[in-house]
């Protein structure tokens, strides 16, 4: 069997194509090849949570207005939201991953770095290896994602990005400038508009001009958060994207936008589905927790943090769902561009720790059992519907 003796790393990074839309067509066949949103109805305020690819040809994207997806495709399908749906395929999917490495690093809902790192005896090149995952996928799903190969994550990430659907990228060693190179500018994770009016405004318009800057001088003109990631970002130097805390006592999840965001349905609704893969995590790993943080990354790189800790321990996404918009609010002024957004839970404890109790069952208890009892069926394999907190936020308000 050939192997990559030439990566030092093989990291994968997989993104689930269309993966709300794409899971609303496998499950229901009459809208395969139809332009599908999901999101708030028409006639109601809200914003596009996502679209299937045939949505995407008539310009409509994620956050966009539900009224203004209307007016560009009178024909599309729209659909609420359906978390549980969608993350009970994403636990089947990353599943699937395990069959293959144990190293996964899944940053939401529906994409995971893969480290494969040291596996190539067992499934060949990375090529044969992303080969075999996206067969994996296919034939126990029915649904197709893209894979980016590289010996960073920052780079995989971007590879991910090419030949969307079901692509498979890879970034060989000694490759990256030139991989680099071909990007656009806008297309480098982590830049948002802001940052792109200023690259502009230098006539910086390429990648490998941007690397005509030393990183003194980037971070003079931008800052030295900024200044030190456009100078590691345009070399393909590893910039410690998601680094995962597994040996530390918190667990969290955090989403880069890929424009700066300024509206608060868009923060809401990512808040909300991050809430989600944090709770289920939560009870994945057995873990329960009385505090809750928010991180907020802003268009200029600074970044401010808020926790709050309570009395009771939370037991579902709807408290971590509601305290991190009080979080939010305590932080943001309602006009600052945001680029990340991150809720977690910190000062993990045993979930199996023994919690004081009254007499009678408090509405906490219930939380706690009934998010259990999703879980456990969930992990059966069993479908099911638990909607109440879509239906008590999605509504005027409101990927």
């Amino acid at each position: 069997m050939k192997t990559d003796s030439v990566f030092t790393s093989r990291i994968l990074h997989v993104d689930l194509d269309a993966f709300y839309a794409a899971v609303e067509q496998n499950e229901q066949p009459e809208y395969a090849g139809k332009a599908v949103i999901i999101g708030a109805a028409p006639g109601k305020r809200g914003v596009v949570s996502a679209c299937s690819y045939e949505a995407r040809k008539f310009g409509i994207h994620s956050a966009m207005p539900v009224s203004i997806a209307k007016r560009l495709c009178p024909e599309a399908v729209f659909l609420p939201v359906r978390m549980k749906l969608y993350q009970e395929v994403s636990v089947k999917i990353m599943n699937i991953f395990n069959e293959f490495t144990p190293d996964i690093c899944q940053i939401s809902i529906d994409e995971a770095f893969l480290d494969m790192t040291g596996t190539d005896r067992l499934f060949g090149t990375i090529e044969e290896t992303g080969m075999m995952i996206k067969k994996a996928v296919k034939d126990q799903t029915g649904l197709t994602i893209s894979i980016g190969a590289a010996e960073s994550r920052f780079l995989a990430k971007l590879a991910s990005d090419f030949g969307k659907p079901d692509g498979l990228h890879i970034v060989k060693h000694g490759d990256e400038l030139g991989f680099l190179d071909q990007l656009e500018l806008k297309d480098i994770w982590g830049l948002g508009k802001k940052t792109m009016e200023r690259l502009t405004d230098l006539n910086i318009t390429t990648v490998k001009g941007l690397r005509d800057f030393n990183e003194n001088s980037l971070k003079t003109i931008f800052g030295q958060s900024a200044g030190s990631f456009l100078f590691r970002a345009c070399r393909g130097i590893d910039i410690g994207m998601y680094e995962t805390a597994a040996k530390s006592n918190s667990i969290s999840n955090e989403t880069t936008f890929q424009e700066d965001v300024n509206d608060r349905d868009v923060l809401e609704l990512v808040l909300l589905e991050l809430s989600h893969h944090v709770m289920f995590r939560a009870l994945k790993e057995n873990k329960k927790s009385k505090s809750i943080s928010l991180k907020l990354r802003f268009s200029d790189f600074t970044s401010t943090t808020a926790q709050k800790t309570f009395s009771h321990y939370i037991h579902s996404a709807e408290e971590i769902y509601s305290h991190s918009i009080e979080l939010l609010n305590s932080r943001w002024n309602g006009s600052s561009t945001i680029r990340l957004i991150g809720t977690g839970l910190l000062s993990l404890e045993d979930g199996n720790k023994p919690e004081q109790t009254e007499l009678f069952e408090d509405a906490f208890e219930k939380k706690k059992k009934v998010e259990k009892a999703v879980f456990k069926l969930k992990t059966q394999g069993e479908k099911i519907t638990k909607a109440s907190l879509l239906n008590n936020k999605i509504k005027p308000k409101k990927e």
